[in-house]
């Protein structure tokens, strides 16, 4: 299987340190490279109960719906596909072995809005500084402009409602540590009261994305710095362990690989090469999934690319 993308670069981070959840939505959105990577976590044939959330639909009646991860464990077990439209059909087909009868109809239909709207996330910028909370807040009322295209008022909060509360807080916080007009027990102060406003599962799940949060912006600074492998794993090691500092150095090898990718076919692309030999090399370096994803990383490359002298 190919090297995976960077959105599964991050994701392959969170799981490492076993965060997830909050800020750093476009680290653990997108599809891994690899469509048989946790396909286990699909479940059983039948297990339609497996990870859903009672939600009530329009009409009023009570069905299922899926948790994100269910969702994406399904499209795990779909495999790979060449368009969107393939990977609906494959996912129609896995619906009478997760859902009930009476369930199946909405079942396909929220599938379908779920391809479309991860393939929507591709026109939505990551902000270059995970650690500016003006920034993050602009990426993430993108992200959710996206959400309420796809999902009705309903789904919407069932399916990411806590995870925006995170996501409120996370931003809350980083917008009082990095106010300069305050004094240190005014922010004391501001950050008790947001605190406050958290019930306990919500602290526990704040506590993961504050390390997310921290994970990210070393990366990040590490990659400022141009530091080498040895030079990374020291600091990893020494905050979060032996084990997330190995995870992570893969979590690198497989974004310079990602990367890398990325570049030989844009030069193609810059190039006189033919849409045939373009086409070819575009399935020679990615696979179906990634190709969903190929336009808005190479987008997002030349937007973040600095500007010719």
């Amino acid at each position: 299987m190919k090297a995976s993308s960077r959105s599964a670069h991050a994701l392959a981070l969170t799981i490492a340190l076993g965060v997830g959840g909050a800020v750093g939505w476009w680290l653990l959105e997108q599809p891994t490279a690899d469509p048989h990577r946790n396909a286990t976590a699909a479940g059983a044939p039948g297990s339609h109960l497996e990870g859903a959330t009672l939600v009530p639909p329009v009409s009023g009646a009570t069905t299922l719906l899926p948790t994100p991860p269910r969702l994406e464990a399904l499209l795990l077990e779909a495999g790979e596909a060449d368009t969107p439209v393939a990977l609906k059909h494959k996912l129609a087909g896995l619906v009478g072995r997760h859902f009930s009868p009476a369930e199946a109809a909405r079942a396909t239909a929220l599938l379908e809005r779920y391809v479309d709207y991860r393939v929507a996330l591709g026109s939505v910028k990551a902000p270059a500084d995970l650690t500016d909370p003006h920034a993050l807040r602009a990426a993430l009322s993108a992200r959710d402009a996206v959400r309420h295209q796809h999902f009705a008022p309903e789904e919407h909060q069932a399916l990411f409602g806590a995870e925006e509360a995170l996501d409120r807080y996370t931003l809350a916080r980083m917008e009082v540590e990095r106010n300069t007009a305050l004094t240190p027990s005014q922010k004391q102060a501001a950050l008790k009261d947001i605190e406050q406003e958290l019930n306990p599962t919500e602290r526990a799940e704040r506590t993961q994305a504050t390390l997310h949060l921290a994970v990210a912006a070393q990366t990040a600074a590490l990659d400022a710095q141009g530091a080498s492998d040895l030079q990374r794993y020291s600091p990893r090691q020494a905050q979060y362990g032996d084990a997330a500092a190995q995870q992570l150095a893969q979590v690198d090898r497989e974004e310079r690989d990602w990367q890398a990718r990325l570049t030989q076919y844009a030069t193609a692309q810059a190039g006189k090469t033919s849409t045939d030999a373009l086409q070819q090399l575009r399935q020679q370096l990615f696979s179906a999934n990634e190709q969903m994803r190929l336009e808005g990383a190479l987008a997002l490359r030349n937007t973040s690319a600095p500007p010719s002298q």
